[in-house]
């Protein structure tokens, strides 16, 4: 009986590349995880041209437990976490594009874990576009989001004057990755 069970094992490792089922295995437990939250930026007078911009921070609920619970894991079987992308979008004036904004700076922090930044656009060109794809840093975010909540805070420089609030909506995606069969 045990010559049947090697061979069959051997079998199929022959027939599937190991590290192949492994990836495969591995792709089964990773997913995203997707949070949402709006900004107003006040009107920027000239005499803050050049000056940083410190908008109050927000407070996301992470909803891990059930996140985590939705994808047949739990935190403590979570490996990594890591950011995917941030969006930022104008909600309003529908008028409005990011063209006064110089450069901007995204940071996330939790109680008890220092804060660190995320994701940035330096050197903003004037696109007239009202929607941003920041370049992501690769840091591991796993504490923050296995948190019941985390903190986002923006810091931006504008190049031009504004006359109006801009309402922004912040759309930021995280890839999950969690241990195979909880191993």
């Amino acid at each position: 009986m045990k010559a049947k069970i090697l061979l069959f094992c051997s079998a199929f490792l022959f027939l599937f590349n190991c590290d192949e089922v492994v990836d495969k295995l591995d792709d089964l437990t990773k997913f995203e995880m997707d949070y949402q939250t709006t900004y107003s930026i006040p009107p920027v007078p000239g005499a803050a041209i050049g000056l940083p911009l410190n908008l109050p921070q927000q407070e996301i609920e992470t909803n891990s437990e059930s996140t985590f619970s939705n994808n047949k894991t739990n935190k403590n079987s979570v490996e990594s976490i890591k950011l995917k992308s941030i969006t930022l979008n104008i909600s309003s004036p529908e008028d409005a594009n990011f063209n006064f904004l110089k450069e901007i700076h995204i940071y996330i922090n939790s109680d008890n874990i220092e804060e660190t930044e995320i994701a940035n656009l330096i050197d903003i060109k004037n696109l007239n576009a009202s929607t941003l794809e920041l370049d992501v840093l690769d840091k591991e975010l796993e504490a923050y989001l296995k948190e019941d909540q985390f903190t986002l805070r923006v810091n931006a420089t504008a190049d031009e004057a504004t006359s109006q609030q801009i309402d922004v909506l912040i759309d930021s995606v995280f890839d999950v990755d969690a241990k195979i069969l909880g191993l």
